[in-house]
This record gives C-alpha cells, structure tokens and sequence, in this order.
C-alpha cells in the first residue's frame, strides 16, 4: 500500500523528528482529517516545538474529538493536560474552566478512569509551590496509586517525581532523591511519553540542586543533554537544560561557558520553553555579582523575578555588595519566615554572609547551626562544603582562629575535590585570615596570593578587592614549595583520581581539552591541568603516549 503523511507522520515521530512529524500530520489533516490519536500526538509535537497555541488548540480539538466517539476517558485525559499546559502559559483562567470540564466529565463516567489521576497533579503542584508540601505529598501519592491502577506509565511517573520532589521538599533529600532514582529508571528507559519524559528530567536536576547533590545533577544533566541532543529541533526543555548546564559551569569556574548557556536558554524560553526563564536570568545574574558587575546583576535578578519567583538569595547578597546591609538583612529574613526546610537549607549560607555583614553575630551562629546540624560526614559534599565555610566564617568572627583553620581547610579540599575554584578559593582566604590571627603572616600570605590568582583568573572583581586588603601590611610570600618526596615515577593508574581516570579515558577517545571541557561542565584550564597531572603522575611525555597507556591499560572506553 502507498505510504501516506500520516504514515509518514507517525514515523517521524517515534524518531524524534518533530519538526517533520508535525508537517506530515498537518498535511494528513489537511487531506482528510486525522483520528483523536494522531491529533493528540500532532498536540504533544507542537508543544515540543515551541508552538503554545497550536499545541492547545490541537490538544483542544482531540479532547473534542474523543468526545464525538464517546471516548469519555480520553476526553478528560486531554482536558486534564489542558489545566495544566494553560497553567505553564499563564493562563489561569482558562486552565480553572478546563479543570471544571474534565471534573465533570469524571463525574460522568461510570467506572473510574486514570484521568482523575491527572487531575490530581495540579492541585497536588499548587500544594507544593504554595507552602504545604505534606498536602502535596498525599496528593501526588493518590496520583501514583491510580497510576498503579490502571498501568498508566505516565501517570505513575509524574506520581512518583512529586513524591519525591515533595520528601525533598520536606526536609527529607536522602528518602526524595532515592525516588526521583527509581522515576529516572523509567524515563531512561524509554517507557515514558516525551514531555512527561521532559518535565521530569528537568524537575530532577532542579531537585538534585535544592538537594547539594551535585553528582546526581552532574549525571542528570548530562543524560539530558544527551536526550536533547537527540531531538535536535525541540524547543521545550531545551533551554531548562541549558540554563541546567550553566549552572554547573558556574560551580566549576567556567564562566563564559556558562554565560554562553544562558543566552541560549533566554532564546529559548521566548521561544517557548517559558520555564527556563528564571534559571536563565537569575543565573546571567549570578555570574555578574560574583564579577562585581551589581547594577547589570540586579537588571538580570529583576528579568528572573518577572516569572514570578525571587531572584533570592543572589539579590540579597547583590545588595549587601552595595553596602545596603539592611535591606539585604531583612530580605532574607523575610523570606526564611516563610521558607520550607528545603528552601531554608538553600539560604542559609547566605543568610550567614548577610548576617556577619550586618554585625548580628548571634543570628549568623544559629544560622550555621542550622546548616551543620544534619549534615553527616558521608553526605553530599557540596552541602558538607557550604557547612563548613560557613563555621569557619563564624567562628573567625567569634575570635576562635584556632577553630576557624580547621574548618577553613576542611572546606576547603571538599570545595577542591569538587573542581569548584570560586568555592575554593574563598577557603584560603578564610585560612589565611585564621593564620595571621594565629601570628603565622607568612602563611597567610601565601593562602592570599594563592585565593588571589584563582579570582584574578575568574575576573571576580569584589573578591580580589577583599583579598588585597587583607594582604596589605602582610606582604606576599614567595612561591609555595612540594614537600612531596615521592616522585611521578613510582605513581601508576591507581594513584590518578576518579575525575583524572575520566579524563585519561576522554583523551584516549580523541577528544580534545575543549570538548572534554564541555563534556565534564569544566573550564579549559581545569582539563588542562588533570591532563597535566595525568602526565607527570604516568610520567608520560604526550596526549598519544596517554592514549596508549590508557588502551594497553584498559582504561579506555
């Protein structure tokens, strides 16, 4: 039989190819119409591709269509993704009468149906996003249980994300992200539908943020960028994962790359991937404060405000750059008083940074207690990190030096072992200020001019200011020397770290350092200083002597 564009339309899109499934499945459309089904999946592309309108208007006439067939199920089901791609667009009204209809339409029925499941997932999100995450969490275990109930892959999903979105929430990341674990299984798998698929990618890595957890987001990212690279003309989601990638250049110093990232995200979000709005500017705003450029870091805040969410904690702290200590103060205060645990947790550190500024001593400490107090030796690093810095900080400013280096040096190798160079950096110019209250200048010297490269090379302006000051009337040191007595020579493959085994791995696959750079979320000078290091711990003279080694080793992929 000849094949037709609807043929030709279904084909493309179980490859991934939205644009040509959409023109194939308008021309069938065209020719003689198209069956509920296909006009559901001519919604779900159109959606993919950035076309609101289209994508409702399709989704609105397949809910129609269902209904002339008496398929009253499928007509609440698609209602119900009305509420809440209407929601997304801002469309509050729209999406409250399309919530009506699909309730009336489960009323109707005389068995129950997975769409009140789906009908479930907005009030569930607006329980979530509006303060009572216990709420939330049994609305989003009563979708899943429906799910369950009917095989609703879907359905289970989105169940299973709120869940665990809702126990991360709550204060309990360990039990949350072992969740959004299991959910990531199905999506990875393929038994997911697209945008199910790409809302919960994008909702985990969020939650891997507000949890510290930088490896499951380091690995999300990189699955998504993959699932995204695959579908080269979606514009849903992309620029999420754009704004998602920025922020893991932020951490690890690149920090044109991830300007770079969120210009395409700002693209992208206009052009309708809208939830990547507020990552994109608030992020661009990020970048700007930490060089020192605070009006042009305020414009970007305010961008990210517009959607509707605080550009907070970075505003508060743009504004304690510009010495409006007070109105930083009472900002961040503000917004812990109606806070969830989650959400304190990821304000803190700068709560304590505000509140030393302010001279509240008292404030800072319980702030610090707060951020230590559940936070165990084996947990996240990040979050161990931003613990520590933050009780050398205090204890610094509460006379206890002694105290103060040692947090200051535990902060700062769990900052190094997460290639985090700001974070770092900002550690040894703690360490050095314990050392010269300690009476050890030259020690300190040297922790200043070691924290003052590392900012010079990011250009983060403030920072230097901050460390040159403080090395006035110290005098700098000279270079600081390798006490090591083990040579390169006696190191084999079992003495390279984790991220160096990586990178010796990426180096045999051909790639060069710019590419590995953008693989990892790393800077360039990164890379080149774990192939630095690869080589003289191997005593290796070349990149091709590594690849050989690494193949003869079978280290390579």
């Amino acid at each position: 039989m000849p094949v037709t564009a609807l043929d030709l339309g279904r084909s493309a899109f179980s490859e991934h190819r939205w644009g040509d499934a959409l023109d194939c499945l308008a021309r069938a459309d065209a020719e003689g119409g198209l069956p509920p089904q296909d006009i559901e999946v001519a919604a779900s592309v159109a959606m993919l591709l950035g076309k609101d309108s289209e994508g409702v208007a399709y989704l609105t006439r397949a809910h129609d269509e269902y209904l002339t067939v008496g398929d009253m199920a499928a007509a609440a089901r698609c209602a119900a993704w009305l509420v809440l791609f209407l929601m997304d667009l801002g469309e509050p009204s729209r999406s409250s009468g399309w919530m009506s209809r699909a309730k009336h339409l489960v009323e109707e029925l005389d068995e129950p149906t997975e769409a009140e499941g789906y009908l479930l997932i907005p009030s569930a999100l607006g329980a979530l996003y509006g303060g009572n995450p216990e709420a939330s969490n049994e609305l989003f275990g009563r979708a899943l249980a429906v799910g369950e109930r009917f095989h609703d892959k879907d359905l289970m999903a989105l169940g299973q994300l709120g869940l665990g979105t809702a126990s991360i929430t709550l204060g309990f990341p360990d039990k949350g992200l072992e969740i959004l674990d299991e959910v990531m299984v199905s999506v990875t798998a393929g038994e997911v539908s697209p945008i199910p698929s790409g809302i919960i990618y994008c909702a985990v890595i969020g939650s891997c943020r507000l949890a510290f957890d930088v490896q499951r987001a380091h690995e999300w990212t990189a699955a998504l960028q993959r699932w995204c690279g695959d579908r080269p003309d979606m514009v849903m989601f992309s620029g999420q994962c754009q704004s998602h990638r920025a922020e893991l250049f932020i951490l690890h110093g690149a920090w044109d790359d991830a300007m770079a990232a969120v210009h395409i995200a700002q693209d992208r979000s206009r052009r309708g991937d809208p939830e990547a709005a507020w990552g994109a500017w608030y992020l661009q705003g990020e970048i700007l404060r930490l060089k020192g450029r605070f009006d042009e870091a305020s414009e970007a805040y305010a961008k990210a405000a517009e959607t509707g969410f605080e550009a907070l904690p970075g505003l508060a702290l743009v504004l304690a750059g510009q010495q409006k200590v007070s109105q930083a103060q009472a900002m961040l205060r503000r917004a812990m008083s109606g806070s969830d645990p989650a959400n304190r947790r990821r304000l803190l550190p700068a709560v304590v940074d505000v509140e030393l500024a302010a001279g509240d001593l008292k404030a800072a400490r319980a702030a610090v207690d707060e951020l230590a107090a559940p936070v165990p030796e084996t947990g996240r690093p990040l979050e161990r990190a931003l613990a520590a810095q933050a009780e050398a900080q205090v204890l610094l400013a509460e006379g206890n030096a002694a105290a103060a280096l040692v947090a200051s040096r535990k902060a700062w190798r769990l900052w190094y072992s997460l290639e985090a160079p700001y974070g770092a950096a900002t550690c040894r110019v703690l360490t050095g200020r314990a050392c010269s209250e300690l009476g050890d200048p030259d020690s300190a010297a040297m922790e200043f001019e070691a924290a003052m490269a590392e900012f010079a090379e990011l250009e983060a302006a403030p920072a230097v200011t901050e460390v040159l000051a403080l090395s006035a009337g110290i005098g700098m040191a000279g270079d600081a020397r390798n006490g090591s007595t083990r040579t390169a020579g006696d190191l084999t493959a079992r003495d390279l770290t984790a991220r160096e085994l990586e990178v010796l791995r990426l180096v045999a696959d051909g790639k060069a350092n710019k590419s590995i750079a953008r693989e990892l979320f790393l800077s360039e000078k990164t890379v080149a200083r774990h192939v630095s290091n690869i080589l003289s711990k191997l005593s290796l003279p070349s990149r091709v002597a590594a690849t050989r080694y690494a193949f003869e080793h079978h280290l390579a992929h």
